[in-house]
């Protein structure tokens, strides 16, 4: 069942400090106006300063925007300085406030029915026998990326209580607001000092994900023609109607519904106004930057079209990129690849490389010269009621961040961190 005796080991720990923190409500707002978008982001980011200090990390600190930075003191000299990262925030696309987390122990791979919300979780075979969690049933869990922030304090707390295990320096950050593209917005990657880092921000047991989507978010504003109903004819144009004609244009093979492995999408996921003005929010994804571009530029035309047929309507068309598809930042530090595969076998599990069909806070860091691939944290069904995360591949994900820490005090590690990136100050 669990990866290893270690494994075994942190899974208490890890468990007891997952189910606190999804309590916190900390979904984020896409109207950022502040950092960190939510109060309640501040509120997990205090639980865990004071957590990593209680565990003896005495320059844990929440900053004014959100961020929680500590460090962990090296036990091999001369190691490089590695950082290990998740996100605070739940995803606005579903409730997120009075998270009640369920454990099913001995889960038997068959479906759950949920108290609230009329809420099914599964049929999920492959985690027959596991102890898994869920929500209620009527909000998101919050696994992403509780359980990577869980993982990360599970780990670190078992390094820092024992002195003895060869580690590096390790830097540990928790950041705001990654579900609204917003994660590394005010990080100081000088100030962090690391030659590398990892998120924990994936999903299923083994992933190490060193290629994300290219992303950008189209805004179409479309301004109608007010009348009253009454005396419309010959007066109205309906901004609601066009806006409802633009989407339904968009080609149907182009949506996230009908896309998987390397094919892009774009994604509708809100359309509100009145017959004077409508709004439709838009998200573009591809691995190929050009596709990406082609897919905004889509968009682009199909509204300007539509509005042009409208005599009296306008539209204004807005293109803002979110992240690049990191593996161009990666591949020039292949040994931050190399380690990760390396600490996922110390602990009997196989690499599964694959690219994310979403973004981290890796893409953006990676871009900004630190190179940040991402780990696996056991969590399933993101962004959902039937979100459900795995205890034994939740344990192998913090097991496999203890591995990491002795692969980085390796003679080949360590020289390849100097020829790449300088040791912090």
């Amino acid at each position: 069942m669990f990866t290893s005796p270690l494994a075994e080991q942190l899974a208490p720990d890890l468990l007891e400090r997952f189910l606190r923190y999804v309590r916190v409500d900390t979904q984020s707002a896409r109207d950022r106006t502040q950092s960190p978008s939510t109060r309640g982001q501040l509120d997990l980011g205090r639980m865990l300063a004071d957590e990593l200090r209680a565990i003896g990390l005495a320059d844990a600190a929440l900053d004014e925007n959100g961020y929680v930075v500590a460090t962990l003191p090296a036990t091999v000299e001369d190691a490089p300085a590695i950082g290990l990262i998740a996100h605070v925030d739940t995803s606005p696309d579903a409730p997120g406030a009075g998270v009640e987390p369920i454990v099913h122990r001995g889960y038997d791979g068959g479906v759950i029915e949920l108290p609230r919300g009329g809420t099914r979780v599964g049929p999920h075979p492959s985690a027959a026998g596991h102890d898994i969690v869920t929500s209620s049933g009527d909000t998101l869990l919050g696994a992403d990326d509780k359980a990577g922030v869980a993982e990360i304090m599970a780990a670190v707390a078992y390094l820092a209580g024992h002195p003895g295990l060869p580690r590096p320096t390790l830097r540990i950050c928790f950041t705001p607001d990654e579900e609204i593209g917003q994660g590394p917005a005010l990080f100081d990657v000088e100030r962090f000092g690391a030659a590398g880092a990892y998120t924990l921000d994936g999903s299923s047991l083994g992933e190490l994900q060193d290629e994300t989507f290219s992303a950008a978010e189209v805004t179409v504003t479309i301004d109608g023609v007010d009348a009253h109903p009454g005396w419309a004819y010959g007066t109205l144009v309906n901004a609601t109607r066009l806006a409802g004609e633009i989407v339904a244009r968009l080609p149907a093979d182009l949506t996230p519904e009908r896309t998987r492995g390397r094919e892009g999408f774009i994604h509708v996921y809100e359309l509100a106004g009145s017959a004077g003005r409508s709004v439709i929010r838009a998200i573009v994804r591809d691995f190929d930057d050009d596709k990406l571009h082609a897919h905004a530029e889509l968009l682009r035309r199909t509204a300007e079209e539509v509005v042009a047929a409208a005599p009296g309507a306008r539209v204004a068309v807005g293109v803002e990129p979110q992240y690049p598809n990191m593996r161009r930042f990666i591949e020039r530090f292949p040994h931050v690849v190399t380690a990760a595969e390396r600490a996922l076998r110390a602990e009997g599990i196989e690499p599964v490389r694959k690219p994310i069909r979403g973004g981290t806070d890796g893409a953006q860091l990676s871009a900004m010269g630190l190179p940040t691939p991402n780990l696996f944290t056991g969590g399933h069904d993101y962004h959902s009621p039937r979100e459900w995360a795995s205890l034994p591949e939740m344990a192998a994900a913090a097991a496999t961040v203890v591995r990491l820490a002795e692969v980085w005090t390796q003679a080949e590690f360590r020289a390849a961190a100097l020829g790449a990136a300088p040791l912090p100050r």
